[in-house]
């Protein structure tokens, strides 16, 4: 049975993870350049991993949790007591995030965040704060069982903080690389980019789709997730490209959660 992530994702790829397995080739070493929830780590049996984000927050909490799981579950076992569930305490802990908080403090409360704010997401404004809204949960659910099976998955694990280009110039012969990164925005009300500070341009995008023709030169296969859209087929032209419909959950009005075109390409 698949592993569901510990933490809330828009975007996350545990919905479709059969497919991804399938068209992952093997290799000793997957290496993620944009690991957001680790869904694809979560669920696969590869020797060891690289798991990238320019994102420091994610990378601080999952950090934590590989070092130490009891200390840490307990800890942050507290900010899900049921006096915690409102506005003028999400508030609080959101701006106390947002200041000169470091390390361990910072990484229990975005655990709180992320399961106690809006609808999964991960959105920060452009001076680098944290800025989703309280999201209105009944009763948030304390991910205990997911951060344990995290913990002992992350024993393979190397965990940093990275551009996604530093981590795929890196690889080495025997790895394989998946990326999941911003996606391609649909339309100008359907961008959620801004999941790290500085944001993902179709800049990004071009360089990204470069740098997997790089790899696979290499010898190095390189999967990548995104909406298909004129600008990425165009991209990825010469690759692999398996393209589906999947249901979109982000859009703030419920009825317009309809279904968005998915590729799945594969450079090797």
């Amino acid at each position: 049975m698949n592993k569901r992530p510990f933490l809330k994702w828009a975007g996350g790829k545990y919905r479709i993870i059969e497919r991804i397995k399938a068209l992952l080739p093997e290799g000793d070493c997957l290496i993620e350049p944009f690991c957001g929830s680790c869904a694809v780590a979560l669920n696969t049996g590869y020797d060891r991993y690289i798991l990238a984000d320019n994102n420091a927050d994610l990378i601080n909490l999952y950090q934590r949790l590989q070092v130490e799981v009891e200390d840490f579950i307990e800890y942050s076992r507290y900010f899900f007591y049921p006096s915690y569930n409102n506005e003028e305490y999400y508030y609080t802990f959101r701006e106390e995030f947002n200041s000169d908080l470091v390390g361990y403090d910072k990484a229990a409360l975005f655990l709180y965040l992320n399961r106690h704010g809006y609808n999964g997401l991960c959105r920060y404004n452009k001076h680098g704060k944290f800025n989703v809204p309280f999201g209105r949960h009944d009763q948030p659910y304390f991910p205990e069982a997911e951060m344990r099976h995290f913990h002992e998955k992350a024993k393979a694990a190397v965990f940093k903080v990275a551009d996604f280009r530093d981590t795929m110039r890196e690889a080495k012969l025997g790895s394989v690389i998946y990326c999941d990164p911003p996606y391609v925005p649909l339309s100008d009300t359907a961008n959620f980019k801004d999941y790290s500070p500085g944001g993902f341009s179709l800049w990004d995008q071009g360089d990204l789709a470069d740098l997997a023709k790089e790899c696979a030169g290499r010898g190095i296969p390189v999967l990548i997730s995104n909406h298909a859209t004129k600008f990425t087929l165009a991209e990825y032209k010469g690759a692999r490209i398996e393209q589906f419909d999947v249901r979109r959950n982000i859009s703030c009005n419920g009825g317009n959660r309809g279904k968005a075109g998915e590729l799945l390409v594969l450079f090797s």
